[in-house]
């Protein structure tokens, strides 16, 4: 490793670039700060190395861009494109983001919003689902949030009007940008073309390897370690927490090598976590994580406080056990069906796709059994948090408990402290780490109250 070589003054400098282009994928002049690119820039020969021989990432670093192509092992339906006011970008969103995307790419230095509105709009009409009607505000709206998603990281700039105007009137709102081509070709570049694919499969790690020729005579495939520590180091930087159940037996022996983990706190300066079912990297900085635990808002709050109940009902020893239940498996092949139904099974598709099929690379189910919280006593524990400390709460979340705790049950989830399975959820052992959440509310002066009742979030929670 070529951090082994940075001397310990400048460690700090070349782990806080490696925590950027991890979390980031795709750096720019202005994304995701205008100090990102030269911090790359200085440590882009290091960086290269590290990442292509801890994870097998490859790392392109031009004069206006930073690219980290990653290899993926599994499909994650927890990082989703979201809007400059943090909402979930849905279908219609995607659409038009790849096809403005693709509008760009064959557009000259400039582009109106119109413009690229009307080309979007003429190739989704060949698309089935899938329109752009500038009639509708809804669509212009959607329209809109795919260009400011592509805006955000500078693929376009502004030059002069407002999109927002053209999204409220676009009969009498003009939006003007200027095209940086090369955000534009580094956004976009799959590992294999996507004409060639019959499966969302053929993206995921492992792919060449299960179409390999040798299969069809029988042969039998040796163990490559060298692939098994990386995919075990993947999945230390990309899940919240890498739990033995999830593993197979290969992989299970990487994870208890101690310099599996340490190369990864090295590049990254995160923290290892080590615990009997799994390893979790902790972020101290808060600059690696997508979403910080514990952290503001009310859903948040609930959330942490509802991790403190679950812990305390699954450890209390004066209470019945609950009944106990392994991971739920096939989460990640069912959400591949659901990309591959998209898929058309006519036309060029068909015409160039392989014939391979990729196997399933979810590990064997495992024999750990995980203890059950039933959906009503979570539901029940949410209204009771809710009578206690509902005055904090945004109020939209005050009226509604029930959403509340699919809400905070959400968060759980998708930091790897829950598992939902039919008629509850399961507490995993990283959970424990927030027994005895302790309660504290700063009381506000009541002027201050009236001006605040409308607020989005409370932040009046603390632990």
């Amino acid at each position: 490793m070529k951090a082994r070589e940075i001397s310990p003054l400048a460690l700090d400098s070349y782990q806080r670039a490696a925590r950027v282009i991890l979390s980031n994928h795709l750096v720019t002049q202005t994304y995701p700060d205008r100090i990102a690119l030269p911090l790359l820039r200085r440590w882009a020969t290091e960086l290269r190395d590290d990442l292509m021989t801890l994870f097998g990432y490859r790392l392109e670093v031009t004069e206006t861009t930073a690219r980290l192509f990653t290899v993926s092992d599994r499909l994650d339906a927890g990082t989703p494109a979201k809007t400059a006011t943090d909402r979930t970008f849905d279908r219609y969103r995607y659409a038009y983001l790849a096809l403005a995307l693709a509008a760009l790419g064959r557009a000259g230095n400039q582009i109106t919003l119109s413009e690229l509105a009307d080309h979007v709009a003429a190739d989704a009409a060949q698309v089935d689902g899938v329109d752009l009607s500038t009639e509708r505000a809804s669509d212009r709206d959607a329209f809109v949030d795919a260009v400011g998603w592509l805006a955000a990281r500078g693929a376009i700039a502004l030059a002069d009007g407002d999109a927002g105007g053209w999204a409220a009137n676009p009969d009498a709102g003009e939006a003007l940008y200027d095209i940086d081509r090369s955000v534009v070709i580094a956004l976009f570049r799959p590992s294999r073309a996507l004409q060639h694919l019959r499966s969302i499969r053929g993206l995921l790690a492992g792919a060449d390897a299960a179409n390999d020729d040798s299969a069809e005579f029988g042969m039998s495939r040796t163990v490559d370690v060298k692939e098994t520590a990386r995919r075990v180091r993947r999945a230390l930087v990309e899940r919240p927490v890498v739990y033995a159940a999830d593993l197979d037996d290969h992989e299970l022996v990487q994870l208890a090598l101690p310099r599996t983990a340490a190369d990864v706190e090295l590049l990254t300066g995160l923290v290892a976590e080590r615990r009997e079912e799994g390893v979790a990297m902790i972020d101290s900085s808060g600059r690696l994580s997508d979403v910080r635990f514990p952290g503001a808002g009310t859903v948040a709050q609930v959330a942490l406080l509802l991790a403190g109940e679950i812990a305390d009902r699954v450890l209390d020893l004066d209470t019945p056990q609950p009944a106990r239940m392994p991971l739920p498996r096939g989460r990640s092949e069912d959400l591949v069906e659901q990309v591959d139904s998209a898929i058309p099974q006519s036309g060029i598709f068909d015409s160039l796709a392989g014939n391979d099929a990729v196997e399933s690379t979810e590990p064997p189910p495992a024999d750990q059994l995980f203890p059950v919280v039933e959906d009503q006593w979570i539901a029940d524990t949410v209204r009771t948090l809710t009578d206690r400390f509902g005055r904090t709460f945004a109020a939209g979340w005050q009226a509604d408990p029930d959403g509340l705790g699919r809400a905070a049950s959400a968060l759980l989830e998708r930091l790897r402290l829950i598992a939902a399975v039919p008629g509850g959820v399961l507490a995993l052992p990283a959970l424990a780490r927030y027994r005895g959440v302790v309660v504290t509310i700063r009381d506000r002066a009541p002027e201050i109250d009236l001006f605040q009742s409308s607020a989005n979030d409370s932040e009046d929670i603390t632990a």
